[in-house]
């Protein structure tokens, strides 16, 4: 079976707010609003996944983790997403990852926001990705440490993130909205290896 090529990951644009809220919508049981990926567009590594429906991958049934997969089952390539073509009618957007830096005394902390992969195509290396690209993004822009939270009970991003060598920092009780803890995991950029 053949599966969407490795997508375009870019830069977000205002054209593109809407296609990931609809994604936030769909992945995360407390959604981020609107207005606060308004707020983010220039941020360093604001950037989104589009696939080119008109392109094919031969590794098409390798599985790869994202990290905020909901199941393990196969998506078909022509899955159709959920929410209607973009108002550029470009091609559609499957994922986002919003991070910045803050400054702290020569060792500029990089701090992944947000990450999501619409679930039609999760499992494709999408999420993994999105957050190498960042990563990068954030390396250029001097970000020495990089840091994210993630819910303790997701395991797989757990791992996604295990696997380019963020380490577990430290568990914040309640952190999300419906009482689960979450692990706050940092990386050190100047060990990090780009492949």
């Amino acid at each position: 079976m053949a599966r969407a090529a490795d997508p375009t990951i870019r830069d977000a644009s205002r054209a593109d707010l809407l296609s990931v809220v609809r994604i936030e919508r769909t992945v995360f049981s407390d959604p981020w609003p609107y207005d606060a990926f308004e707020r983010l567009l220039d941020a360093p590594a604001f950037l989104v996944a589009e696939l080119d429906p008109d392109r094919s991958d031969a590794d098409a049934d390798r599985p790869d983790a994202d990290a905020e997969s909901r199941s393990d089952a196969d998506v078909r390539s022509d899955a159709v997403l959920d929410e209607p073509p973009s108002i550029d009618a470009g091609p559609p957007i499957v994922g986002y990852v919003v991070a910045d830096v803050t400054p702290n005394f020569g060792r500029d902390i990089g701090h992944i926001k947000d990450l999501a992969v619409h679930p039609a195509v999760q499992g494709r290396g999408i999420g993994r990705q999105l957050l190498r690209a960042a990563l990068a993004r954030l390396r250029f822009r001097d970000a020495s440490v990089v840091k994210l939270e993630v819910r303790e009970g997701n395991d797989r991003a757990r791992s996604l993130y295990g696997d380019q060598g963020f380490a577990p920092l430290r568990r914040v009780s309640r952190y999300y909205a419906d009482g689960e803890d979450a692990i706050v995991m940092v990386l050190d950029l100047e060990d990090w290896t780009p492949s």
